[in-house]
């Protein structure tokens, strides 16, 4: 049957949208797992420097994202942390915690060392205002370097129009207050959860696992 032929039923036109959407999905699938692996391997990337820049240098040796656990921390899904070592040993634990600012969320990347103090504070993502509210990024100013070495003990947790000590921004006070409220609230969930967000050192871990092995054999 030739194509002009064809074109006269009337089943022709679905049948070849049909194909037409057919090989657009197909072709869709495969662009989507060509570049999965890409993309998994830029994002994490990105989080691996993330991670690095809100610890000390030479603090952790080991894999902080091999070296993750997730805890219940009474939210709506369950908090990732990133355990920060050395020697095998907890040094910090590493999370998100999130703000409500003027333009939208913004997330925070902070660390936190086994004495409640800050290591460290990153903004991951917001939608502030450019020029105004964007002063919380380490690339625009050092305003959240103010974190560094705070604790829920020696904080006065609010921006200085509130009666704290960290600056606000001219004519954007909601952007810092919120991440002061983020980083406070990151620093209670921390001194409720220290235990299980900083776990036990990795030899010891290691030796449990072993024995129980080794019992279960004998037995």
């Amino acid at each position: 049957m030739r194509l002009d032929t064809l074109k006269e039923y009337t089943f022709y036109p679905p049948l070849l949208l049909g194909c037409t959407a057919l090989l657009a999905s197909a072709a869709l699938s495969w662009v989507a797992g060509a570049t999965r692996d890409a993309i998994a391997a830029a994002e994490a990337r990105d989080l691996r420097e993330s991670l690095t820049q809100v610890l000390p240098a030479g603090l952790a040796d080991n894999d902080l994202l091999a070296d993750r656990v997730q805890i219940d921390v009474g939210a709506t899904a369950p908090l990732t942390v990133y355990r920060a070592r050395h020697a095998g040993k907890p040094a910090a634990a590493v999370f998100r915690v999130e703000g409500k600012g003027y333009a939208g969320p913004i997330v925070l990347l902070m660390a936190v060392d086994q004495d409640g103090q800050v290591l460290g504070v990153r903004v991951l993502k917001h939608s502030e205002t450019p020029g105004l509210g964007d002063k919380i990024e380490i690339g625009k100013t050092d305003w959240i370097t103010a974190f560094n070495g705070k604790s829920l003990n020696t904080g006065r947790w609010a921006v200085r129009k509130d009666g704290g000590e960290f600056d606000q921004f001219a004519g954007a006070t909601i952007t810092p207050r919120a991440v002061v409220q983020a980083v406070k609230g990151g620093l209670e969930i921390f001194a409720r959860h220290q235990d299980a967000m900083l776990g036990q050192p990795q030899d010891s871990a290691t030796m449990g696992t072993a024995r129980a092995h080794k019992e279960g054999k004998a037995s």
